[in-house]
């Protein structure tokens, strides 16, 4: 039994290292595997343990490699590099709008898509568009990372945007519907304020003004519709596109309604996916069997293998250690289980990473004699910290560590320390404020 434990826990650790480092570049599900692996070996967790797992992230890997998929099919249609010219055009030569646009782009890429998603959507259009500007190093950090962060942050108001949180749902047995009712508010409004501390931090760096006539982003060549749609006009494609995303939306709004009815809301995101996919077929003649190589499966693998890991420190006895430890903080009064909540899950966040970190966090609520409120503030308190706290350090999310990699590979230089300088700023006040709108929110709507 003591050899169990210690295998177990040099496991997650070593687990987690290789996760943050990657060696070689090696994809982040190979690790969090042999951890998986070896920790059934031990013992921790056992086969039935494995069916309850299954059980569990089943519908939010759905769910999220739906969503991928129908971010790899408005690719294919051309869409984001229309997004990067419409984000030029309504800059209208002002670096300040450019700004707000910006994080405006990235906080609904994450609402329609996910937050890692967003990330390797979003970045890309930026450093495009910022390197066509011909700015200074200087003077594309403000975007790059103001997006970054807005982009990781966005996953918080509604539940479906992040695995993580898919999967936390589950297990505190809480319905998208019912996340949405008690966080969008609280979240967004955090979100504002992050975004007005971000922008009060980087003001002096804002060039004033940006070059209108960006090139390479408004020639028909640079669109693939137009190899099988040459007749198609500027004004049909912006209609084309416009009809997409409401197409999208009107996707993303049926999860919420499946939520309600009961619905598996994997049911409704693969439906939305299959008819995207079709729409694509029609239009470009692309076989939809390419998404065989282009979904990263990946993530399912990951997802899996982390629970599994985390699982077994559950059956080795920290969830009745840390029960010990926070349950001075949730037998108080709904403020404190908050704002306690939300401090210790960044805190763990920014140790251990947000993913096992909301695992364990969760995990532990639900083995705590909770009244029903207590347990969805204390859960979303930790969602707060996870999704928004993480970010004080970047290895608090695979998301920020997966920016750091993009902007780098697009030849701009940001290091650890200059990414804290910002972080340390906005991330704090940010957190403190969301939790306490959350507790105000929630204790006024229920």
């Amino acid at each position: 039994m003591h050899s169990m434990v210690l295998i177990t826990i040099a496991t997650f650790l070593l687990t987690l290292l290789f996760i943050l480092w990657r060696p070689r570049g090696i994809n982040e599900a190979i690790p969090a595997t042999i951890g998986a692996v070896i920790v059934v070996l031990a013992g921790s967790v056992s086969l039935s343990d494995l069916v309850i797992i299954t059980d569990t992230i089943t519908d939010a890997a759905i769910t999220i490699m739906a969503t991928i998929v129908m971010a790899i099919v408005l690719e294919s249609f051309g869409f984001f590099s229309w997004v990067a010219e419409k984000l030029a055009e309504k800059a209208k030569g002002s670096g300040i709008r450019l700004f707000w646009y910006t994080n405006l782009l990235s906080f609904l890429m994450t609402l329609f898509f996910n937050n890692d998603g967003s990330i390797l959507i979003t970045t890309p259009i930026l450093l495009m568009l910022l390197n066509n500007m011909g700015l200074k190093n200087h003077q594309k950090i403000p975007y790059l990372l103001s997006g970054g962060l807005i982009a990781t942050a966005s996953s918080a108001p509604i539940g479906v945007s992040n695995i993580v949180n898919l999967i936390a749902l589950k297990i505190v047995d809480m319905s998208l519907y019912s996340h949405t009712a008690m966080m969008f508010v609280p979240a967004t409004l955090g979100l504002l304020l992050l975004v007005l501390l971000l922008f009060l931090r980087f003001k002096k760096v804002l060039p004033k003004t940006i070059p209108t006539n960006v090139k390479g982003l408004t020639e028909p060549s640079y669109h693939p519709l137009k190899q099988n749609l040459s007749k198609i006009t500027v004004k049909n494609r912006s209609k084309f596109m416009r009809n997409i995303l409401i197409f999208v939306l009107v996707v993303r709004l049926s999860l919420f309604l499946a939520s309600y009815l009961d619905i598996p809301i994997s049911t409704m995101a693969v439906l939305g996916s299959l008819v995207l996919l079709s729409w694509r077929w029609i239009y470009l003649k692309i076989s939809p069997i390419d998404m065989l190589k282009k979904t990263p499966w990946y993530i399912i693998v990951f997802a899996f293998s982390m629970y599994v890991i985390i699982y077994g420190l559950n059956n080795i006895g920290l969830t009745e250690w840390l029960i010990g430890f926070m349950s001075p903080m949730v037998t108080g009064n709904l403020l404190n289980t908050s704002v306690l909540m939300g401090i210790l899950l960044t805190v763990l966040s920014n140790i251990f990473n947000n993913h096992p970190a909301l695992m364990v966090g969760t995990m532990t609520l639900t083995n705590m004699p909770l009244d029903a409120l207590s347990l969805k503030v204390a859960y979303l308190a930790n969602v707060i910290g996870s999704d928004i706290g993480s970010l004080i350090l970047p290895i608090g999310t695979l998301a920020t560590l997966l920016w750091m990699h993009i902007i780098r590979d697009g030849k701009v230089r940001i290091t650890w320390w200059e990414y804290i300088k910002v972080t340390l700023v906005v991330i704090p006040p940010t957190l403190i404020f969301t939790l306490v709108i959350l507790y105000y929110w929630v204790t006024w709507l229920f």
